[in-house]
Formats: structure tokens, C-alpha cells, sequence
């Protein structure tokens, strides 16, 4: 259910999840062949979009092609590839992972629209549409990746609308997972530091990040990586936000974090290069204008951490 406060790309699903509907089979079945629900598609992880602005999609953007509940029934062949996606305003709506190299697009689906690229189109949805379908990619990587049960390892079955697998043999029961990730923008005085990957496109900067770990809290995790990847140490935490990152499952903790000096260096494991840079120069960087240099998109959270600092003074 979207909220009223800063979200992120990903962030402000409006569907009410109805999860006291799950686990009513019936009831599910009959929202399954109304008519009046509806469906969304994902095809290897894409989702399922059509243009908007007309014909020939004149403004550019694209939006969920929504389809037949009872045709993505049909698709799932079965509850093991199926999602209860929660109501929009009463109307009960299904995601269908599809799988294969044949594109449902030039098959099945053909008319209706065309799969794309959900990092590609993000900024060209709704971004309630981008947050729907966000949700449903990273239930369906959840399914591929727990098929079998982690306590036997015999196969197990999807339960509650595909919002819980249970182990037929042990009865152990697996919900979903998702692993929260600290992504800071360290700052000192009048300075940012951003850091890079060697792995990365050359001249891209952008805020460090890493796993929470057990038994560790927001902070504490945000001041480990600070000094492991860049020998900094941490003299506050901020929260600013966090964003939904459905590659696989990850909830990404936005934090700017006050630290003691500039004197830190990256360590060349994680980290390649580490760079400071003014408040201008943080604004240069968001509008693309640093020669050779730039940041993650707008769809990041790194690039709205950077903008938030940026645009405090």
C-alpha cells in the first residue's frame, strides 16, 4: 500500500496484499475465473509492458499490460508458477512466471504487448506500475531459488496465493526472503566520498554498500563498511530511506553517514578507487556534467543519496 513519504524507484506498491485471502483457497479460485480480475506477466525475470501515449507511444513511457486473470491461470498451468498479487480497489490481481526461450510476446501473448528489461524501463513506468511489477519479479526469483525445502531437501509446494512454500515430506514451512543491505553516502564536512568497482564502467562513482550481517544493527553495519572498504570511521548515522531491490530479494537501507576525517583509501578488494567531492561538484555529477565521471541513475537510491546531501546547504 503506497504511503505518503519519499520512495524510491520500486517503493509505493498500491495494491492492498489482502494476505487474510491467501490462505482461502475458494476464495482464490473464484477471483481466479472472474471476469473482472486481472493479471500481470513476467517472462525470465522481464515484465510485461505496452506503450502508452498512443500508437506509436509518443511520450516514451510504457505501462503494465495487464491481462486476464483467467488467461494467466492458464498460463501457470497451476499454483506452483502463479501469485496472488493483493486487490486495486477490489480487484483481485495475479502475476504468471513464465520460462523458457519461446517469448509469450510472439506466441501466446502476441498484441498484447512486449516483455523489456525491468532496470530499463523502470523510469518509463508509473512508478506504482514499476513497484507492482518489482514485487512480482522478486516473489518468482524467490520461487526459482527455493524449490526444495532447506530442512530435507525434498521438493516443496507453493501455499498461500505463492506467498509461502511448504515441504510435503517434513512439513517445514519457507517464506519469503529478503536481505537487507546498508548503502551509505559518507560525508565530512563540506565533502562527499564516493567510491568504485573495478568491475564497473570506467568513470563511475557511487555510495558503498554491503549485507547486514547477524547480530549487527543498521549502524553498526554502515560503520564496518565504511572502514573495511575505505579505512573511514563513522561518527554518525542518518536515515533517509530505503528502496525495494529485487535483484534477487534486497531491501537497500539509504544512510548518510557522518565520518571523522578524508584520510581513508580504499582497500582494493571491494573497492578500486575512492574520490571526494564538493557539494558543486555532487550537482555537476548528478546533471552529468563532471567530465568523465558520473553516478548510478535516478532510479537508484545511491544517485537520491547524493542528491539529498547535495542539496541540503
Amino acid at each position: 500500500m503506497a504511503l505518503d513519504f519519499f520512495q524510491n524507484t520500486f517503493a509505493g506498491n498500491p495494491l492492498d496484499r489482502a494476505s487474510d485471502r491467501r490462505t482461502n483457497t475458494d476464495w482464490l479460485a473464484e477471483q481466479l475465473a472472474s471476469p473482472d480480475s486481472l493479471g500481470v506477466a513476467i517472462w525470465n525475470g522481464n515484465p510485461f509492458v505496452e506503450k502508452t501515449g498512443g500508437k506509436d507511444g509518443g511520450n516514451g513511457g510504457v505501462q503494465i499490460a495487464y491481462l486476464p486473470a483467467k488467461l494467466v491461470g492458464e498460463m501457470a498451468g497451476g499454483k506452483e508458477r502463479l501469485l496472488f498479487m493483493g486487490l486495486w480497489k477490489g480487484t483481485a490481481i495475479f502475476a504468471v512466471d513464465i520460462e523458457g526461450e519461446a517469448d509469450p510476446a510472439q506466441g501466446p501473448l502476441a498484441g498484447f504487448g512486449e516483455f523489456k528489461d525491468l532496470r530499463q524501463v523502470a523510469l518509463q513506468l508509473p512508478p506504482t506500475d514499476a513497484a507492482i511489477m518489482a514485487t512480482a519479479k522478486q516473489m518468482f526469483e524467490w520461487r526459482r531459488r527455493h524449490l526444495f525445502c532447506a530442512n530435507c531437501g525434498q521438493p516443496s509446494e507453493a501455499m498461500d496465493g505463492g506467498w509461502k512454500r511448504q515441504c510435503p515430506s517434513c512439513r517445514v514451512e519457507h517464506f519469503p526472503r529478503t536481505d537487507p543491505v546498508v548503502i551509505m553516502l559518507a560525508y565530512h564536512g563540506e565533502r562527499c566520498m564516493l567510491g568504485r568497482q573495478a568491475i564497473w564502467p570506467k568513470g563511475m562513482f557511487s555510495a558503498l554498500a554491503g549485507f547486514l550481517e547477524p547480530g549487527e544493527s543498521i549502524e553498526e553495519a554502515c560503520a564496518r563498511e565504511l572502514n573495511e572498504e575505505a579505512g573511514l570511521h563513522a561518527l554518525s548515522v542518518r536515515y533517509h530511506s530505503t528502496q525495494p531491490w529485487p535483484y534477487p530479494s534486497s531491501l537497500m537501507i539509504g544512510l548518510l553517514a557522518e565520518v571523522e576525517d578524508e584520510e581513508g583509501a580504499p582497500d582494493q578488494t571491494e573497492l578500486d578507487e575512492i574520490r571526494w567531492f564538493t557539494r558543486a561538484e555532487a550537482k555537476q555529477l548528478l546533471a552529468g556534467q563532471l567530465p568523465d565521471t558520473f553516478c548510478p541513475p535516478a532510479m537508484a537510491i545511491a544517485h537520491q543519496l547524493i542528491r539529498a546531501w547535495a542539496e541540503e546547504a
